[in-house]
């Protein structure tokens, strides 16, 4: 890694979303640290701007630590401009039916929340240094407000964490309510560091893990489609850059109008 390019870590980067963001990242010559349980594909392991791939289970806390510390020796003294908190689960019972209140095991609550809301965490705390040297920028400066873009947490939310949807899952809508609501505290606290903490909550994006059931949806979406990978990425890709400098603690939904209703 190097100082002279902006640097991202991203997790879940092997399909979807995650695959889209690394692309747009790469795309505008930023050096860039993934993870996933799933290797990345080959063509992409070609990319000069995809430093590493770590493979790693961010469900399991000891495989999360081994990540961090993987990545921090990859950095070196070099600065961390962003951090993408994109993996997440949404399970099924034994049944095939979403997990809900009333069926399926606490257990597998907790592990809904263990990725989808306490690992997110746990890498804003293990990167909070990297990200502060982007920050903070040269502490031997004069004070002066920080314009630049500084470093950034996005965090990939959802519609389902504010509204019900009939696919979601109350494990899954509830563990991303609490990620809104965790978006908000670290943007407080994080913002003694330099770095602002942003979310984004996707609606119906076409990907790979949408089926023939997601159609209906479509009739409920003012702008009658369904979003793409892509759109979900330059969202990101702008909270990240300097011009959105001044946006911290916030939401953006990007859902073609769906959650107005």
């Amino acid at each position: 890694m190097t100082d002279s390019r902006r640097s991202l870590i991203l997790t879940g980067a092997s399909r979807g979303i995650g695959h889209a963001t690394v692309k747009r990242f790469s795309d505008e010559g930023w050096q860039i640290i993934t993870c996933s349980r799933d290797p990345v594909p080959a063509h992409c392991e070609r990319d000069p701007n995809w430093t590493s791939h770590i493979p790693t289970d961010l469900s399991d806390p000891a495989d999360v630590e081994r990540f961090i510390g993987e990545a921090l020796e990859l950095l070196g003294d070099t600065p961390l401009n962003a951090l993408v908190n994109n993996a997440a689960v949404s399970p099924k019972t034994d049944f095939q039916e979403r997990l809900g209140c009333l069926n399926g095991p606490l257990e597998d609550w907790r592990e809904v929340f263990q990725l989808n809301f306490f690992t997110p965490l746990v890498l804003a705390r293990g990167f909070a240094p990297a990200l502060a040297r982007a920050g903070k920028g040269d502490e031997d400066e004069a004070a002066a407000p920080q314009t630049d873009g500084g470093a950034s947490i996005v965090n990939i939310t959802s519609i389902a964490g504010h509204a019900i949807h009939p696919f979601a899952g109350s494990a899954y809508s509830t563990s991303k309510a609490a990620l809104s609501a965790l978006t908000r505290e670290m943007a407080v606290e994080f913002a003694e560091l330099g770095v602002r903490v942003n979310a984004v909550a996707p609606g119906e994006i076409e990907t790979e893990m949408v089926g023939d059931e997601y159609e209906p949806l479509v009739n409920r979406i003012p702008m009658h489609r369904m979003g793409t990978a892509g759109e979900v990425a330059s969202t990101v890709f702008q909270l990240c850059n300097p011009d959105f400098s001044y946006v911290t603690g916030t939401e953006i939904f990007i859902t073609g109008g769906q959650h107005l209703y």
